[in-house]
């Protein structure tokens, strides 16, 4: 989940990692630290609890000169969020430094027996038994190599990690490695940089190289990057990725918060997700990498997600069941991976994971797919872990999503999903090809049908009162739609800190009637759909029992605008479109409450944007 940078090169170290970090604060934001070897050869360490702003202060105010360095930012596994759990962590001497991202799953092991052979620990953290084992491997069989002390200390850890270290006694050089955790480097003609994604390199290079498990890369001045494997073999051609959306995608660009930026941009998003997906024989997904006769074949599909994506699976499997006709599960992955898996020669996994960095996500991938599963991925993130272990990846092409809360991302996972659906439906035979040809056309009227959402704001804006000073809320929703009210609900927690229960409308009456008492909020997603008729009577339920509601309506609908406090208006779909667009408003009215409650909606507390521990 955190966030690690490094440099080393001719201008001055703490200007990109401190840039590059406020980059990479969406990973976790619960403290931040860089440390910097001088020109004279001394390590010097500035660390605190907060945001990389904090941080920043502090380092003007320690004016740290050096032009080799490394950071980070820090979302909290072991040990609270405190100055002494910052990263950077420095040996007993003082010379070596490292930041780490990922898991030591033995550390309390490696922990004990450091201590015993009379190292001094600072932290709670169970990184900071890196940096010892490195000292250890650098006083004894590394003899002041520090990629070697890297490469031995590695050895012995088990879980995740990305680590970039650095030393006193070896100025200039910044080593890095990885497993299971994200990591690029970059070399340009000012220096070489490493980082934990490709989001603080975009303004720097457009070309950055990727390292596998096991990797390990020695930054040089002079822009150098010599990567060698975990036996420390060379690698001569490593994997490399041009970065092809711009640096001032990931700025503000005069909004007033990435959020409200990021719900804005989903219009074009599905533009560009859509764009000549229409070929002369159906759905051009060359992506997915199966034949015709492959796909017919396919007899049951695993969804894999976590969080918003696990929705973005409910959803699919409608689609998928009601246009190919295929039985689809949809999982957790956290809970998946310790599961019973019924896997047949035609079984498809399908994973959707935003970042593509998701841990749980990825182990569910590895493990289907060493049963013999094709795996396909639908992800945001070029180069992520999950295009690199599958064998197709979909880019929803969504461009970077900066806040924590996914809005573009999701509803272009959405449409993802859909051109799956029917991409597998037309190849067995479920549907036609102008059958196919409709239903795409009625996909491209998305990003207008978004833009008159966006363009009633307002009516969100009415709503925030009922929710503001509200302790809990119920989503309501059927079919589809309870899906709808899933995500509303979650984003109405992760944001604005209501805790907002969802359940499909039906199951109301059973359980969740009971916190409906004068005044409490219920949210209602009741579009013009086949279970209309039917949500309608679960609003009634509520009103009876003093519920101040909110609908979502398709336009027209005055008999239940007549019942509702407020409603939020959604012009006329197709069905199966109304969760793509009728989520926009739910995103508004979540960001409107928590901007009402003084909340920050780009950084959320305890929550980070790419969950890359299990």
């Amino acid at each position: 989940m955190c966030g690690i940078v490094g440099f080393t090169g001719t201008s001055q170290a703490s200007h990109y990692l401190l840039q590059g970090l406020a980059t990479l604060e969406y990973r976790g934001y619960d403290s931040a630290g860089v440390a910097v070897v001088s020109p004279s050869g001394n390590l010097h360490v500035v660390k605190c609890q907060g945001r990389v702003a904090t941080l920043r202060e502090r380092c003007d105010n320690a004016n740290l000169v050096g032009t080799c360095g490394i950071g980070h930012t820090r979302w909290a596994t072991h040990g609270a969020p405190a100055d002494k759990n910052a990263h950077p962590h420095v040996d007993c001497t003082g010379r070596i430094a490292i930041v780490h991202n990922g898991i030591i799953e033995n550390f309390e092991d490696l922990r004990r027996d450091l201590l015993a052979a009379g190292h001094e620990f600072k932290s709670e953290t169970d990184s900071e038994v890196i940096v010892h084992l490195i000292e250890d491997a650098w006083n004894g069989p590394a003899k002041g190599d520090l990629a070697g002390a890297v490469r031995n200390a590695v050895a012995r850890l088990e879980g995740s990690w990305a680590i970039a270290a650095v030393c006193s006694d070896d100025p200039g050089t910044v080593v890095v490695t990885r497993k299971g955790s994200p990591l690029v480097v970059a070399s340009t003609d000012d220096g070489a940089y490493a980082a934990s994604d490709v989001m603080p390199l975009s303004a720097i290079t457009s070309h950055v190289t990727q390292l596998d498990d096991g990797d390990v890369a020695v930054l040089s001045p002079d822009g150098g990057v010599a990567i060698t494997d975990a036996a420390g073999n060379p690698v001569h051609s490593p994997a490399t990725l041009d970065i092809d959306w711009d640096a001032s995608a990931a700025t503000l660009g005069g909004y007033p918060d990435f959020m409200g930026k990021e719900i804005a941009e989903q219009p074009e998003a599905i533009e560009r997700l859509l764009k000549e997906r229409l070929g002369a024989h159906g759905i051009e997904m060359d992506e997915l990498d199966m034949t015709d006769e492959e796909l017919a074949q396919i007899d049951r599909i695993y969804i894999v997600g976590c969080g918003t994506s696990y929705h973005v699976g409910i959803i699919a499997k409608t689609l998928i069941e009601h246009w190919a006709r295929v039985l689809v599960s949809v999982e957790y992955a956290s809970e998946f991976n310790y599961a019973d898996v019924l896997v047949t020669d035609h079984t498809l996994c399908l994973i959707i994971t935003q970042s593509g960095e998701t841990a749980d996500t990825l182990s569910a991938a590895r493990r289907l797919r060493g049963m013999g599963c094709k795996v396909f991925a639908i992800t945001n993130v070029l180069g992520s872990s999950a295009a690199r272990e599958s064998d197709g990846t979909l880019y929803v092409q969504a461009g970077p999503e900066v806040a924590v809360a996914s809005t573009k991302a999701y509803t272009a996972q959405m449409v993802a999903s859909a051109l799956v659906g029917l991409r597998l439906a037309l190849a067995n035979g479920s549907m036609s090809q102008a059958e196919v040809e409709k239903v795409y056309h009625e996909l491209e009227l998305v990003p207008d049908l978004m833009r008159e959402v966006l363009s009633r704001s307002w009516q969100d804006k009415q709503a925030v009162p009922i929710f503001r000073d509200a302790p809990a809320a119920l989503y309501l929703g059927r079919g589809t739609n309870s899906t709808t009210a899933y995500e509303g609900a979650l984003k109405m927690k992760e944001i604005a800190y209501v805790h907002a229960e969802a359940y499909p409308a039906g199951e109301m009456k059973h359980g969740p009637i009971a916190l409906i008492e004068p005044g409490f909020p219920v949210l209602a997603v009741v579009p013009a759909d086949h279970v209309h008729d039917k949500t309608v009577s679960n609003v009634m339920e509520s009103i009876a029992r003093g519920a101040r509601v909110v609908a979502v309506a398709t336009d027209g609908d005055e008999k239940l605008a007549k019942l509702c406090d407020q409603v939020l208006w959604v012009p006329p779909m197709d069905e199966y479109l109304v969760p793509i667009v009728a989520v926009v408003h739910l995103q508004m009215l979540a960001r409107y409450v928590a901007k009402a409650k003084g909340l920050d909606v780009d950084k959320p507390r305890n929550l980070a944007k790419s969950v890359t521990v299990e």
